[in-house]
């Protein structure tokens, strides 16, 4: 949704970290399940390390360093074999990836972001795999980031998830209503032309909730439904 916080438009890091977080987010909305592979080999490699190191510290500290010195070297080599093992997964492996799942259609797919240094530019490597003919499909897109955030630091996720409805096929045959929008003839608008810097200011400025197409729905039939309540009879 419109966030009301507030962040500094020339930080590139916080614009990067607020994005990762919102697409996950707009995904679970979509009823896609997450796969946490990546997370847990990290956590599981991040924390063997770390045992690691405390076991040897316990035994030096009860036993002595020359009674135990062996052992020490044994686990001074298992603990750099498994750092290594976790800078390899982090950079080869996981590579910036922020999202992992499959859709509620059996489509998988694994987004990965970065940006440039100094350039407010959003990348995005989208890997799909299809749920029935094991197709699999790499996608690139490139964004600024002023397309979802105002001049304020205000995030806006219409926008941002308008991207992904209209770019990504595995995510708009979920998510139709963002996918089919800003049709114009000739073909479909790009959501740079559906939402200008003046809308942005516009939505944040009145916390439109956009999270999800089929919470906007219901949201829209129950304000017309207490609309159309709240008219008076004329006599």
């Amino acid at each position: 949704m419109a966030t009301q916080e507030k962040i500094t438009v020339y930080n590139l890091a916080d614009l990067k970290n607020t994005t990762d977080d919102a697409i996950p987010n707009y995904l679970t909305s979509l009823s896609f399940t997450p796969s946490h592979i990546l997370t847990d080999v990290r956590l599981a490699l991040g924390f063997s390390a770390f045992a690691l190191s405390a076991a040897c510290f316990a035994w030096d500290y009860n036993f002595g360093f020359e009674s135990t010195k062996t052992y020490t070297a044994f686990a001074v080599a298992l603990y750099t074999i498994l750092n290594g093992l976790l800078t390899f997964w982090i950079f080869y492996v996981e590579k910036g990836t922020i999202y992992q799942g499959t859709s509620p259609k059996g489509d998988k797919i694994r987004i990965s972001t970065e940006t440039k240094k100094n350039v407010p530019v959003y990348h995005m490597t989208i890997e799909v795999k299809d749920g029935k003919t094991g197709e699999r499909k790499t996608l690139k897109i490139s964004r600024s980031f002023t397309e979802w955030f105002d001049a304020a630091g205000r995030f806006v996720a219409a926008p941002l998830q308008t991207v992904l409805a209209q770019g990504v096929d595995v995510v708009g045959r979920v998510d139709t209503k963002r996918a089919n929008a800003a049709k114009v003839e000739g073909g479909e608008a790009g959501p740079s032309a559906v939402y200008t810097p003046e809308m942005l200011a516009m939505l944040s400025g009145e916390g439109v909730s956009v999270v999800g197409s089929a919470a906007e729905t219901a949201r829209g039939t129950e304000a017309a439904e207490a609309k159309k309540g709240g008219k008076r009879r004329k006599n």
